[in-house]
């Protein structure tokens, strides 16, 4: 077995300056933001994977079970020889595509591209452990920020799955799209995972569930704040909200304070001023329609649209290749 290999691109003191940089814009904005992506400090993570096992966070099964039924067949259509994954994690259900691809006996190299360097060099070495033929190259950055470093040479696709894409609004979808498209050659892939409309309740449940787990996670972007920028968030005076919002489409998750206050930001020299009731967003997660993410698909230059659905047609995963 050769050992892993990773590239660094992201250092612990840029996210930092990220952080503050999006903290400043969105805490000072007429109506208050965050990113989602500053919810994945050790505990948020454990408190996401805790909500992939609710009874009510259906997107994770649907999207593991469609894999384990159709990674073969998608394995024989595309005949990769790099699979590269955008925001792999512990690239667990990876492992199902990799296993397929390997099986199919084109797949040479896999390389996972997560932010944080110590989860994305532990999946790593697992991988390599449990696939010795393979390569295993891993890239440290943000995946809207890493993709010309992903390497090249042979056939890849590269998998962006989890449902990930909703969370960028339109503007940022389509750009995000095209710049895989600039990065990717002609008959390359691009594997996708994506939520499909449906019922609202049964869309806000899943973002709101009713062990509270889902709350516990929201919040805990403000523990984060305080930890990494010295702010005094009280969180027992923000209760966390979910919503669908039928005109975009989406989930949108909000941290509303209960009280009128005033909460200090101490590394960024701002204090910031809260009504009662007023909101904080913290995620929104589209939910697509077929057509739609095929003519998105099509606009950034990806066409032969594949998709596999669950039997109520929640949760889509889609092949697509490059032009």
């Amino acid at each position: 077995m050769s050992a892993p290999t990773l590239e660094v691109y992201t250092a612990p003191e840029q996210l930092t300056a990220a952080l503050r940089e999006d903290a400043a814009r969105g805490l000072t904005a007429s109506s208050k933001w965050l990113p989602p992506k500053w919810f994945y400090d050790a505990r948020g993570s454990e408190l996401f994977e805790r909500i992939t096992r609710l009874p009510e966070y259906y997107p994770t099964r649907l999207e593991r079970a469609l894999l384990e039924r159709h990674a073969p067949e998608i394995a024989a259509a595309t005949s990769p020889r790099t699979l590269v994954e955008l925001g792999s994690g512990s690239s667990e259900k990876t492992r199902l595509l990799l296993r397929a691809f390997v099986a199919e006996g084109s797949l040479r190299r896999y390389v996972p591209q997560d932010v944080s360097e110590t989860a994305l060099r532990a999946a790593a070495r697992r991988i390599a452990a449990e696939f010795p033929a393979l390569d295993v190259h891993g890239v440290v950055g943000d995946f809207t920020d890493s993709l010309h470093h992903l390497p090249r040479g042979g056939r890849r696709m590269i998998a962006f799955l989890g449902g990930t894409l909703g969370n960028l609004v339109p503007d940022e979808r389509r750009e995000f799209l095209s710049e895989i498209a600039d990065v990717t050659r002609p008959g390359e892939y691009l594997l996708l995972g994506v939520a499909l409309v449906t019922d609202p309740a049964v869309l806000v449940r899943a973002y709101d569930d009713a062990a509270g787990v889902t709350a516990q996670f929201d919040l805990n972007v403000l523990s984060v704040l305080n930890k990494q920028l010295g702010a005094d968030f009280d969180l027992d005076r923000f209760r966390h909200v979910a919503v669908w919002d039928p005109v975009h489409e989406w989930i949108e998750m909000r941290l509303e304070a209960t009280t009128e206050m005033m909460v200090r930001v101490a590394d960024l020299g701002i204090t910031v001023p809260f009504a009662a009731g007023e909101q904080i967003r913290t995620e929104i997660s589209a939910k697509f329609r077929l057509d739609g993410i095929r003519a998105e698909l099509d606009a950034a230059g990806f066409g032969d649209m594949q998709s596999w659905t669950d039997e109520e047609d929640r949760f889509a995963v889609v092949c697509a290749r490059r032009h």
